[in-house]
């Protein structure tokens, strides 16, 4: 006996809710398959589900767009800070500058070494204070620190804060969408639920074979196994009866053979 299939995807959802939709749309409300509180659903329903995943893709992509440009950002700006403070310990080496120059940028209990700069915020943080500190020195009367100077740094420094908070903007956006999508889809699948089975109750006295071609013209799907007679020939949904198609079923692996199940749109 072929089993009915409720949709696993959100195209398979919108599919579904766009064909019975079409039905209400077309018929009237005596020769409609299931009722008009279950069609006024359906029309409150339908455009925000489909709303809703044409925003949670849209979300993705660009979430994906700026998660592939973040890390030669976030490379670059590491560079540019950790080449400006490698610049003033070798002018303090070379007796250009005094070693008390370091105070200016947080690093007199650094000596030599550069401070970490792992994380975005290790960046926030330091590319902050070298910028401050650098336009402290040069108005103390001391001569600009070069290659690079401090207005380089702030430009990628600018570029990586406005990128490191937008991709936390986009994470967040991206984590309420989902969650958002997730009760919609709840409350689809609980419509598509019931409309299916007010289709098949309004076809009921008729044999199970006639029902399920009337329910495929609404969406229905059903499922046939291999060893079920209905294998190799699919009733797409929502097509009139009669325009069933032939179908080749496919070939089986000879040494792993398993059941291919076949669906009856």
């Amino acid at each position: 006996m072929p089993y009915r299939r409720l949709p696993n995807t959100d195209a398979a959802r919108l599919r579904a809710l766009k064909n019975a939709f079409t039905k209400g749309t077309d018929l009237s409300p005596i020769r409609l398959a299931f009722s008009q509180e279950t069609l006024y659903e359906l029309r409150l329903l339908l455009p925000r589900f489909e709303s809703a995943v044409v925003s949670y893709k849209k979300n993705i992509s660009l979430t994906n767009n700026r998660q592939h440009d973040f890390p030669s950002l976030m490379h670059k700006t590491r560079l540019y800070i950790s080449h400006f403070i490698q610049v003033i310990n070798m002018c303090i080496a070379r007796g250009e500058m005094p070693d008390s120059v370091r105070a200016y940028f947080g690093l007199e209990n650094y000596g030599t070494k550069i401070p970490r700069l792992q994380t975005g915020e290790d960046l926030i943080k330091w590319g902050e204070i070298i910028i401050k500190g650098e336009n402290e020195r040069i108005r103390s009367g001391m001569h600009p620190i070069t290659n690079p100077t401090a207005a380089m740094v702030k430009v990628k420094y600018e570029q990586f804060v406005s990128a490191y908070y937008s991709k936390n903007l986009s994470r967040q956006s991206h984590t309420r969408m989902q969650s958002d999508i997730v009760a919609l889809r709840e409350e689809v699948d609980a419509l598509i639920l019931k409309l299916w089975n007010e289709i098949e109750a309004f076809f009921g006295d008729m044999s199970d074979d006639v029902m399920r071609q009337h329910a495929a013209e609404y969406g229905v799907c059903y499922v046939f196994r291999k060893e079920e007679s209905g294998y190799g020939r699919a009733l797409p949904s929502g097509a009139p009866i009669g325009n069933a198609q032939p179908v080749m079923a496919a070939a089986e692996p000879k040494m792993q053979p398993q059941a291919v199940d076949m669906v009856l749109f």
